[in-house]
């Protein structure tokens, strides 16, 4: 039963390399978001500092 499941009829090769190109491919997908929010992030703030919500409400009031 269980060697059935793993061989599955000689697609083996087919459906594991599918299935580890799949989650090679999400884990990539998620370090390079990852890598690009902790940059906007630093950005951020650099730019702005500790803002705090008067801060906010300044910025908001003066963009419209």
């Amino acid at each position: 039963m269980i060697s059935e499941l793993l061989f599955m009829n000689g697609y083996e090769t087919y459906v594991l390399s599918a299935f580890s190109f799949t989650l090679l491919s999400f884990a990539a997908l998620y370090l390079v978001t990852k890598v690009q929010f902790v940059k906007e992030q630093n950005k951020f703030v650099t730019r702005f500092g500790s803002l705090t919500t008067d801060k906010a409400k300044n910025c908001k009031i003066t963009k419209n």
